[in-house]
C-alpha cells in the first residue's frame, strides 16, 4: 500500500481544491482520499508543498512504432510521457505502415501492455494507408480497440469523402480528428506565409487560409451529420473565431492548441531553424494571442503537445528536406504553466482541465478523477519551481524549449502501485 501525505489535491473531475491524503490499496486503486489518514506498515510519500492532480491525458502522440523506432519507440515514448506528467496518451495513425489494420492495432496494444507506466492507445487511420481514397473498417476497428480514428498529418481533402466518413463516425459513434491544411491553398510548408523567415528562406510559406477553409467546410459538414469532430492543432485566430462560432450555434466540434502555438511565433524560425520547423506552422503574436484567448473562454477544449520526434540528422538538413515537428510530452506541463498560469490567463484548475479533464470527456475516458475506487493516476506537481531543460527521456530531442527557463515542474506520477520521478 502506499499513503501519499499533505497533498494539496487539485482534481478538475470532482472539484476539489483541499489538502488531503491518498491511501492507495495493493491492487493500485484509490482506497481513501481525507484528511489525516494513519495507517502502519505502509510506504509513505510526504507531498507538502507540492499538488497531486489526476494524470494528464494527450490525445495527439507520435510514438513512431511500428516502423520508423529510430526515432521514438513505444517504450521511449512512454518514459517521455511519464516524465512530463502524463498517464494515458493517444498515439496517432500514421505509423509504417498506417494503422489502418486489425493486425497493426493488435501489434501495437501488444507491446504497450509491457507499459507500467502510462496508458497508451492507438488512434486508426480514417482511409486506408493515409491514401485519402478507400475508408478503413471503422466498426471492426472500434472493436479491436481503436480510441478513434485520424489521417493525422495529411489533409482530408475530399468533400464528399469527409461526409462519408463522418457519416460512418455517427453510425459507429467514433470521434474523429482533422489536420486541416488544404494543399492547393497552402504553399509550402513549415513557415508563415509572409513572415521573415519565409522570405529568408526563400520560400512562399504556409498560408493561414489553408488551414481555416478546412475548419469552415468541415464545421458546416459536421453540423449536416451530426459527427463529433476534433481540429487538431489549431493555429490561426481565423480558426479559433469560426470554431467559437460554431461552438455557439451548437455544433459538435472540439479542437486542440499545442503548447508550441500558446507560446512561440513565426520569429522563433530565425532563431532556431528546423526545430522550430512545424505543420502548422508557428505564425503570428496576434494569432498566438488567439489561441491563449481561445483556451480561457473555453473555444479551445484541450491542450494536446502533437509530439513528433525526429532524429538529429534528420533535422539538421536544410530546411526543404528537414521533416516538421518538435517533441512535447517532458516541456509541457512547464510551457503552458508558465505561459497561461504565471501570467494569469488560466487559473491551476483551469489548465488542469485543459491537460485531464477535457481530453478524458471528449475521448469517453472513465474512472481518472481522485476517488474511492478508481485506479490511482496521478500526477505530481511543483507549479513554482524553476526548470530549464537540457536533456530527456525521449530518443530525440528536436524542441526549441532546450535552454529556455521556464516554471513548474513534473515531480512524478503515480500509476497504480508505480512510482515515477521525484519518489521513485
Amino acid at each position: 500500500m502506499l499513503l501519499l501525505k499533505n497533498g494539496h489535491i487539485l482534481d478538475p473531475f470532482t472539484g476539489l481544491d483541499e489538502i488531503r491524503d491518498i491511501l492507495i490499496d495493493d491492487t493500485g486503486c484509490i482506497a481513501r482520499v481525507e484528511a489525516g489518514i494513519q495507517v502502519s506498515g505502509v510506504r509513505m510519500i510526504d507531498l507538502t508543498g507540492l499538488t497531486a492532480a489526476p494524470g494528464l491525458i494527450d490525445t495527439h502522440v507520435h510514438f513512431r512504432d511500428p516502423g520508423q523506432t529510430e526515432k521514438e519507440d513505444i517504450f521511449s515514448g512512454a518514459k517521455a510521457a511519464a516524465a512530463g506528467g502524463f498517464t494515458t496518451v493517444v498515439c496517432m495513425a500514421n505509423t509504417v505502415p498506417s494503422c489502418d489494420s486489425i493486425d497493426t492495432l493488435e501489434t501495437v496494444y501488444r507491446r504497450a501492455a509491457q507499459v507500467q507506466n502510462v496508458h497508451i492507445l492507438q488512434a486508426c487511420a480514417i482511409t486506408k494507408g493515409l491514401r485519402g481514397g478507400e475508408l478503413t473498417d471503422f466498426a471492426a476497428l472500434r472493436q479491436a480497440g481503436a480510441a478513434g480514428f485520424t489521417d493525422d498529418g495529411i489533409n482530408l481533402t475530399d468533400a464528399v469523402l469527409a461526409r462519408r466518413a463522418m457519416e460512418e463516425a455517427v453510425r459507429q459513434d467514433v470521434l474523429l480528428s482533422f489536420h486541416e491544411e488544404d494543399p492547393v491553398l497552402l504553399g509550402s510548408p513549415g513557415v508563415n506565409a509572409g513572415s521573415a523567415a519565409a522570405e529568408r528562406l526563400g520560400v512562399p510559406g504556409a498560408d493561414p487560409c489553408s488551414e481555416e477553409c478546412m475548419v469552415e467546410r468541415d464545421i458546416a459538414l459536421a453540423c449536416e451529420t451530426g459527427a463529433r469532430v476534433v481540429f487538431q492543432h489549431i493555429s490561426s485566430a481565423g480558426s479559433v473565431e469560426l470554431i467559437r462560432r460554431a461552438k455557439a450555434s451548437g455544433a459538435a466540434v472540439y479542437c486542440e492548441a499545442t503548447p508550441h502555438h500558446l507560446s512561440l511565433t513565426e520569429e522563433a524560425v530565425l532563431k532556431h531553424g528546423t526545430y522550430a520547423r512545424m505543420n502548422p506552422p508557428l505564425r503570428t503574436e496576434r494569432d498566438r494571442q488567439a489561441i491563449v484567448e481561445g483556451l480561457a473562454d473555453g473555444t479551445i477544449d484541450m491542450i494536446a503537445t502533437d509530439h513528433a520526434p525526429h532524429t538529429a540528422a534528420e533535422k539538421a538538413r536544410e530546411w526543404a528536406k528537414a521533416p516538421s515537428g518538435i517533441i512535447g510530452l517532458e516541456t509541457a506541463f512547464s510551457v503552458c504553466n508558465t505561459w497561461l498560469v504565471q501570467p494569469g490567463r488560466l487559473t491551476r484548475m483551469q489548465l488542469l482541465e485543459k491537460m485531464s479533464r477535457n481530453p478524458a470527456q471528449i475521448y469517453g475516458l472513465t474512472g481518472k478523477g481522485i476517488l474511492a475506487g478508481n485506479h490511482a493516476e496521478l500526477v505530481l506537481l511543483d507549479w513554482d519551481q524553476p526548470i530549464t531543460y537540457s536533456s530527456y527521456q525521449s530518443k530525440a530531442s528536436n524542441t526549441p524549449y532546450t535552454g529556455m527557463p521556464f516554471t513548474g515542474v513534473v515531480c512524478g506520477t503515480i500509476f497504480g502501485s508505480t512510482v515515477t520521478g521525484r519518489f521513485a
